[in-house]
């Protein structure tokens, strides 16, 4: 297993079974703020639940198909980012992402996205990464713009949240766009 250092306080890890304690109890810590965006935090409720999507992101990473790490700044948990399913037929993938209560606002995300941005399109040869976010949530919205990628659209009523369906704004980078931008 490999880390890959973003700064010296922070570093990306590939998720591992050791980590589902940290992972579930930082998805336990941060519960009231992340289930404004993403419709699965009520849904684990057990470490097995974060047992099984450790579990199932390393058989996606085992089978070519994504990858999922952890954020860890000062030795700690702070998030996750990943791609979902590479479409190698296609050459695209999409990033997701979240950060833990008490560590937005530091730049980490947009550091992470950035790294995996750059191996999707450089390292793997990929011509398309895309991020969609609520329209509603300016903080993840931020990450692709400050990145420079390109809103293409809004997706209505996309994701069903707790309080009700969200529209998704979609946000795309080219190969050949972060060549000009690196």
């Amino acid at each position: 297993m490999f880390t890959y250092s973003l700064d010296e306080y922070t570093e990306l890890r590939p998720l591992a079974m050791e980590h589902t304690k940290p992972l579930f109890e930082l998805t336990d810590r941060s519960r009231d703020q992340l289930r404004h965006w993403l419709p699965w935090v009520d849904n684990v409720t057990e470490i097995e639940h974060t047992s099984n999507f450790i579990s199932n992101a390393l058989k996606q990473g085992a089978d070519n198909g994504g990858f999922t790490a952890g954020v860890w700044l000062k030795g700690d948990l702070a998030g996750i980012i990943g791609f979902h399913e590479i479409n190698w037929t296609n050459r695209s993938v999409s990033i997701g992402y979240w950060l833990g209560k008490g560590f937005e606002g530091q730049g980490l995300m947009t550091s992470a996205c950035r790294v995996l941005v750059d191996y999707a399109l450089v390292t793997l040869d990929l011509n398309r990464v895309e991020i969609r976010s609520a329209t509603n949530n300016k903080r993840s919205r931020a990450i692709p713009e400050r990145l420079g990628f390109v809103l293409e659209g809004v997706i209505r009523q996309a994701e069903k949240l707790p309080k009700g369906y969200v529209n998704h704004a979609v946000y795309g980078m080219l190969q050949h766009e972060w060549e000009l931008l690196r």
